[in-house]
């Protein structure tokens, strides 16, 4: 029987993966607690004491725990430290549901950054940031907003290993001047 595996490409070891060019640095994120929120996003808010707004595509995180907008009434709460509250359906009208092993997060950074946003979308990185975070990233849908100096990008974990392989040969690009 035919080896079908042989067609993908093997995920590399995410704890330690990284690709470093000169201009640009680029390695997975573990660690982070990752929950979709879905419904009444005040009544969330409220309910979980997440302060401040959630960030839209280029829009900027702040804190040890932050929401990001991908729909009118769906977020991703992320936070480094675990929840407080029970995934499920809330009385108040909202749900809950525990996603962290679902999403692969990459973070990205250096001064090469805006050459790197260039050849993953088509969305101008120094405009305003855009309601929702979810957007066409590297062909692929993904949940792109900045983090402190960089750029953080959820996908799939399915896709994680072809948009690493996407990663290593725009970094080789720009490294070397290439406009590809």
């Amino acid at each position: 029987m035919r080896d079908l595996a042989e067609k993908w490409s093997v995920p590399p070891d995410w704890r330690n993966a990284t690709i470093e060019v000169p201009g640009l640095k680029i390695g997975a994120v573990a660690g982070l607690h990752q929950r979709l929120v879905s419904g009444d996003l005040a009544a969330w808010a409220e309910a979980s004491g997440f302060d401040g707004p959630a960030v839209g595509a280029f829009g900027l995180a702040e804190g040890m725990r932050y929401s990001v907008r991908l729909a009118r009434d769906l977020l991703l709460a992320v936070s480094t430290t675990p929840f407080g509250m029970a995934t499920g359906w809330f009385s108040e009208g909202f749900a809950v549901t525990e996603i962290s092993a679902g999403l692969q997060v990459f973070e990205v950074e250096g001064p090469a950054l805006d050459a790197f946003i260039a050849r993953g979308t088509t969305l101008d990185p120094a405009g305003p940031p855009s309601a929702s975070a979810t957007l066409s990233f590297a062909g692929i849908g993904a949940i792109v907003y900045r983090r402190q100096r960089s750029l953080r990008i959820h996908v799939d974990r399915g896709l994680a290993a072809y948009l690493w392989t996407w990663m290593e040969t725009v970094a080789a690009n720009i490294a070397t001047g290439s406009r590809n």
